[in-house]
């Protein structure tokens, strides 16, 4: 029997990668920086020191872990195209598997295509910066390891290992997994995957390990949440600057480093919340793998001192994932993030000159996507909470029924 297949979203899905195809090619011009300039010169350049065997140890832009090495060469695996060229149509097929996996899991029982339109709607909606970064690559291996997950723990610990070692992040997938076995077979997958990898890396190229020290000394950058501090301090003279700073645009001058480190401190308390959360969690529903995972990037991302416009693809593909599940409860907060994709597009690249000289749009922007960022977050992470630790706990509690207790009188 042919699996059933969601006929407007293949349309639709077809409809915008032809867009976005046509934009990073530049057939289609979009106004602001060029977005595709880190394909054809920052990571053409990473792809000539790769090839020599090193990874780019004088590069302070580097700050991947070592298997993003893999995506950054993955353009020689179609010699007959230009690099950037070859990397946009695998971004597209990375895109197209992601989409593949997510129609494929909305047909089984107890699942929607949910997931398949949040991922369809969500990609478009950040413009050609979704095919202008590796992150779309991962964002696959990503959602796969997930929906291998509950019945595949072991392989979904070997993609999440390997994830990790394309983009760290992926390591939170297994903060949702169900205690016990499915724990220790996953955790353990993901420790051997991600170990002989680093072992692997280290041994054949120099540089493997930078990455664990590159970003210790970064500072706010201008789309962050903690840059909310400054954008609207600069409308009272704050002195400070914006410079390009590791990479990115990031404010420079007076107490930046007492908002990264209160940034920090945020991050470091939803990593408690989430072990909290771990530890008094009562129920596993099919999609609570998901859910943790999309709460857990959720709070990780909202609080960072970095929010760069391709994080808003790991988000999403997360947000897909998570409603997938018919009993999901995600479906507001994928939303929101579906929204703040759109205004992602909006600040980044449409509008960031007004975000980097700080005017009023500039400021309007950053605070409505970072507001959407903080509502996903929060509204997500209480649903988890809800649906694993309160309603659980308060089934528990409840009296029987009165017929179980009339017949437990009759029967004592």
């Amino acid at each position: 029997m042919m699996p059933r297949i969601p006929v407007p979203a293949v349309l639709v899905w077809a409809a915008t990668r032809a867009l976005l195809l046509l934009c990073v090619l530049k057939v289609i011009t979009v106004p602001g920086p060029d977005v595709t300039s880190d394909v054809s010169v920052i990571y053409r350049n990473w792809y000539g020191v790769l090839r020599t065997g090193t990874f780019p140890l004088d590069d302070v832009t580097w700050q991947y872990p070592p298997a993003a090495a893999g995506a950054i060469l993955s353009p020689a695996l179609l010699p007959f195209l230009s690099y950037a060229t070859a990397f946009f149509v695998l971004a597209l097929l990375a895109d197209a598997l992601t989409f593949g996996l997510l129609v494929y899991a909305g047909g089984r029982p107890g699942r929607s295509w949910r997931g398949a339109w949040v991922w369809v709607a969500g990609v478009p909606l950040l413009g050609p910066t979704a095919y202008a970064r590796y992150d779309v690559m991962v964002t696959a291996v990503a959602v796969a390891a997930l929906l291998a997950g509950a019945r595949h723990p072991r392989v979904m610990g070997a993609l999440t290992g390997l994830g990790a070692l394309l983009k760290v992040w992926p390591l939170l997938l297994l903060l949702g997994t169900r205690r016990g076995r499915v724990t220790r077979v996953s955790w353990g997958s993901a420790a051997l995957t991600s170990g002989a990898l680093v072992v692997a890396f280290a041994a054949a190229m120099p540089g493997a390990l930078d990455f664990l020290t590159s970003q210790r000394d970064r500072g706010t950058e201008v789309e962050s949440l903690g840059a909310l501090v400054f954008h609207v301090a600069r409308q009272f003279g704050w002195p400070g600057s914006v410079g390009l700073n590791y990479g990115s645009m990031e404010f420079l001058g007076p107490y930046v480093n007492v908002v990264s480190v209160v940034a920090q401190v945020l991050t470091m308390l939803a990593f408690a919340w989430l072990l909290m959360w771990r530890l008094r969690a009562r129920a596993w529903a099919p999609g609570t793998l998901a859910d943790a995972a999309f709460v857990a990037v959720l709070l990780f991302t909202t609080t960072s001192r970095v929010i760069s416009p391709q994080y808003m693809l790991w988000l999403t593909g997360l947000a897909a994932v998570s409603t997938v599940f018919s009993a999901s409860r995600m479906t507001p907060p994928a939303c929101l993030v579906v929204a703040a994709s759109l205004v992602t597009f909006l600040e980044f690249p449409l509008g960031f000159g007004h975000v980097v000289y700080g005017d009023g749009l500039g400021l309007a922007l950053i605070l409505v996507r970072n507001g959407l960022l903080v509502a996903a977050s929060l509204t997500a992470a209480g649903r988890l909470w809800r649906q694993t630790v309160t309603e659980p706990r308060t089934r528990e509690q409840a009296p029987p029924p009165r017929a179980a207790r009339d017949e437990t009188l009759l029967t004592s």
